[in-house]
């Protein structure tokens, strides 16, 4: 793989299954080099694999397609001209799409779509914002928005900022624009908004009642939402709106609640975060159930010692869907209201195995699961499983092949040394060697590597570089304590586990123990500078995207009021775990990549790790991104992405 072969790749991203169970719609990401842009299209394939993929639209950005209960209709998300997404609806079986949102009434974009049960409303969320904001004119002129052009970011009002939470990596600022829920009628003649939602609180993650009378949603409306995480399941009135009713009593954190079929009951995915509400490390996301009527308590139905529940949560035949971690995987199983994590019930499993199961690409209709499924040599792939079997229903990765040659992940798992054992892979390029090595960390830390096709990987091994990656303490899909135990003291506890990969992988011999590299982001990037500044092992490195410095990230990420404004952690902790602390150590010549807009790790955490090196005579360098987050590496511009890996690979070339 070379970084321009990123053109080739082909990703589904979203799937939705008919009610029949006969036909999946799916939205295919792709890369246009030329116009320097990620295009995405859906596809319908029948689920029964008897005929290939046939493409239903041709915008430049369509993405989460609904089908209708009815089956006749497909509710989508389509950006045009760069412009914030609207919904839009065409029929199944093809034809012209129709939008049924305007930017005149949502300025900037609308949620997913979610079709009431009887195919004649659609429920969304979008955020709505304060009139001179956003390209909006100041005054409001009748129901909707006015757009103004020549209002730019910089001609707008100041900001007063009251709380902890005011602003997002990858969204903004939050306090001029919360999310509210709206409905539609997408056959009226002039279809028109219902908002449903008001005040000055988050609404996400809608779902419908089975009778259509109610709608599900996620929501912090308690007094002390600022300083805890913890949220709540609401109900509300499908038509009126009117005020809503709180299910759960505000010990959790919440997210994408369902009801069961017959309506008695919604699921919830929670996560416990201990007293305080803002004890969030490492917790284990559980599936959770709670009687529509009041008449009982929130139940954990999942083990909160094995079970590391992901984003995804969905219907399924008798219960609710989770992708799960789980060693490197992530697979799909299905809770039900029986199961119970004081008891022997188990999950159901649905795909296992070595593969990863994207988040949030999955649906269920009847007895039948749609889903998408990476694993060594895939991307991604559209697969259903249902009483017949699995079904793979498209083949991106055997295209990817016929472009560009893949290398194995070849499995490994070394010993700590207490002896514990840490899990990861090895990727090598072709040819006896000795080749280089590059010790690739991932970020979270709560977060895996794991079995899919790695653009990463690849990249580093078709230049030449033998890659060594896995998931050392702190990641999650190895248990509760697995993840909780680099806790107060992250980099000290994380190095001994990467070493063990790192030294266990170097026993191959066809691996140049002499000429050794390091690279990571977010987290990775933390302990890529922890460990040049804590050793020598390593003739280069890679510090992407880092936290640097403890104090100021406190005080500047989007997140950083959860570590210092709540914790309240002493400075001298601070800077003891800070590598920029011991930037003085560092000899070992660094390349420092950050992103302007990262909001996550500011750019500061990168100017000051920079400016310490240099002072002091250290080979090293700033690649800065205009215009980009924190996800660049992954979600940003094509040209800004393959530039990343040429500078990397030349950094490397040089010391290695």
């Amino acid at each position: 793989m070379k970084p321009t072969d990123l053109a080739h790749l082909q990703v589904p991203d979203s799937v939705s299954l008919s009610p029949d169970a006969r036909t999946v719609v799916f939205a295919l990401r792709t890369v246009d080099l030329a116009k320097d842009a990620y295009h995405s299209r859906l596809w319908r394939v029948p689920a029964d694999g008897s005929a290939p993929p046939t493409q239903l639209t041709r915008g430049d950005r369509d993405t989460d397609p609904q089908i209708s209960p009815d089956q006749r209709w497909v509710a989508f998300r389509r950006a045009v001209n760069g412009e914030p997404s609207q919904l839009y609806v065409m029929p199944l079986d093809g034809g012209e799409p129709w939008a049924i949102t305007t930017r005149e009434r949502h300025p900037i974009g609308v949620g997913v779509p979610v079709w009431s049960p009887d195919s004649t409303r659609i429920a969304y969320t979008a955020r709505v914002p304060e009139h001179g904001r956003y390209g909006t004119a100041l005054d409001p002129e009748g129901d909707g928005y006015t757009l103004d052009k020549e209002r730019r970011p910089e001609k707008e009002l100041p900001r007063r900022v009251k709380v902890w939470r005011y602003r997002f990596d990858d969204v903004g600022y939050l306090i001029d624009r919360r999310p509210h829920i709206f409905t539609i009628e997408p056959l009226a003649t002039e279809p028109k908004p219902r908002q449903l939602t008001e005040g000055d609180f988050d609404h996400n993650s809608v779902s419908w009642s089975p009778d259509g009378r109610s709608l599900a949603f996620i929501s912090a409306r308690h007094d002390e939402r600022d300083t805890t995480l913890t949220n709540d399941v609401f109900v509300i009135d499908a038509s009126d709106g009117g005020e809503p009713r709180q299910l759960t009593d505000t010990t959790l954190s919440c997210d994408f609640p369902i009801f069961s079929r017959d309506g008695s009951l919604v699921y919830f995915a929670g996560r416990d975060l201990g007293e305080s509400g803002r004890d969030w490390f490492a917790r284990h996301t559980g599936a959770w159930v709670i009687p529509l009527d009041g008449s009982g308590p929130a139940r954990r139905l999942s083990d909160p010692d094995v079970y590391t529940l992901d984003v995804y949560f969905g219907p399924g035949r008798d219960g609710v869907l989770y992708t799960n971690h789980n060693r490197g995987a992530v697979e799909l199983l299905e809770f039900t209201a029986s199961s119970n994590s004081n008891s022997s019930g188990e999950p159901r499993a649905v795909i296992t195995g070595n593969r990863w199961v994207t988040p949030a690409c999955t649906d269920a209709a009847g007895d039948a699961v749609a889903a998408v499924a990476a694993d060594q040599s895939s991307f991604g792939e559209v697969v259903v499983v249902d009483a017949a079997g699995e079904r793979v229903l498209t083949s991106y990765g055997k295209q990817w092949a016929e472009t560009t040659t893949t290398y194995p992940m070849e499995e490994l798992e070394a010993s700590a040394p207490d002896g514990y054992p840490v899990h990861g892979w090895l990727v090598k390029p072709e040819g006896p060697g000795p080749h280089p090595v590059l010790l690739m960390i991932h970020g979270g830390p709560f977060a895996q590597y794991g079995w899919k096709l790695f653009d990463e990987a690849q990249a580093y091994a078709g230049a030449g570089y033998a890659v060594v990656y896995g998931n050392p303490r702190g990641s999650s899909g190895y248990g509760y304590q697995h993840g909780k135990y680099i806790e107060g003291d992250v980099g000290v506890r994380s190095a001994p586990d990467l070493y063990a990969l790192l030294h266990h992988a170097l026993k191959d011999p066809s691996l140049d123990g002499t000429r050794l590299g390091v690279l990571g982001g977010s987290h990775g990037g933390f302990m890529t500078s922890w460990l040049v500044g804590n050793g020598d092992r390593f003739r280069a490195a890679v510090s992407e995207r880092a936290v640097n410095a403890i104090d100021s990230f406190i005080g500047t990420s989007d997140v950083g009021w959860i570590f210092g404004g709540v914790y309240g952690w002493d400075t001298e902790t601070h800077a003891q775990q800070s590598p920029l602390t011991h930037a003085a150590n560092v000899r070992t010549p660094v390349l420092i990549i950050h992103s302007e807009n990262d909001f996550r790790c500011p750019l500061e955490q990168a100017q000051r790790y920079y400016h310490a090196l240099k002072w002091r005579g250290v080979p090293t360098e700033m690649l800065l991104f205009p215009g980009e987050g924190h996800e660049m590496s992954r979600t940003g511009l094509p040209s800004h992405r393959i530039a990343r890996f040429e500078a990397i690979l030349d950094w490397f070339n040089r010391y290695l």
